[in-house]
């Protein structure tokens, strides 16, 4: 589990031929009954992994459509807590990595030994935090570490290229490339120097590349996927289970996954 089982995960479906592929969900909208029928339900679709948003009153990060996921995910009483519990009930019949989001103040409040021991013990793959800056990990970073952990980091467009590569060096699993500049949400272009930005990350990091923010179509996704490893999609896959629109979440994964799509 953790580390490896990303690593194994991303080895698997790129030996496949496959772009990567992870969804994000948020833990609680609709209810933490529906969890694990929902992941099942994206690992059968194709994700290398899914990452599961922790809800929290002051998400700085996300756009609209994630914010309101997290409000009526907080309106269901979803707590740190509670989605722990809910990931360890199916943790022994669970194959696809689970890569938690969640920002540093629930980490804080609940403590950070206790949570990175209570997500091993959960089978959580993977964290990230968003808000966390690299220079004041250290304190998360060695307890995710002493329980094989992978500690997630993000890069932005906007950092330096030095801070780029220190990034690139630093992260385990994958390297989450922020691939525009602002909050999460679906957008219908990406800025012309997202390529050479990816390109940077890719001769950097030992680890996956994956862009992620405003990714909302298969177009989006493929077109990213010829400079990075494959893509992050939240808004978007929050949005259509929201709506019912399962089988478009579907198509969604299958198409970007594919090597053999078309682009119109």
């Amino acid at each position: 589990m953790g580390k490896e089982r990303i690593e194994n995960a991303f080895l698997e479906k790129q030996s496949a031929n496959e772009n990567l592929f992870v969804p994000y969900i948020m833990a609680g909208d609709g209810g933490l009954e529906i969890l694990e029928k929902r992941i099942e339900f994206l690992k059968k679709c194709g994700a290398a992994a899914i990452e599961l948003g922790i809800p929290f009153s002051d998400p700085v990060a996300d756009g609209p459509t994630i914010q309101e996921a997290g409000i009526r995910a907080l309106e269901n009483g979803t707590t740190l807590t509670a989605v722990l519990e809910k990931l360890n009930s199916f943790q022994e019949k669970r194959t696809v990595p689970i890569i938690l989001m969640t920002y540093l103040n629930p980490i804080y409040v609940y403590g950070v030994e206790k949570f990175a021991s209570d997500c091993r013990e959960a089978g959580v793959d993977g964290i990230i935090i968003p808000d966390l800056p690299m220079e004041e990990e250290a304190f998360i970073a060695e307890s995710l570490k002493a329980h094989s952990i992978a500690f997630i980091r993000l890069a932005a467009m906007t950092s330096p290229i030095e801070r780029l590569v220190e990034l690139a060096n630093r992260t385990e699993g994958f390297l989450y490339a922020v691939a525009v500049t602002g909050t999460t949400g679906a957008r219908t272009v990406h800025e012309e120097n997202v390529k050479a930005y990816l390109q940077l990350l890719k001769e950097n990091s030992s680890v996956p590349v994956l862009a992620g923010f405003g990714v909302s179509s298969v177009q989006q996704a493929q077109d990213l996927g010829t400079y990075c490893d494959g893509v992050i999609v939240g808004s978007k896959i929050v949005e259509l289970f929201y709506n019912g629109k399962t089988e478009e979440v579907k198509s969604l994964i299958k198409g970007s996954i594919s090597n053999e799509y078309i682009l119109g």
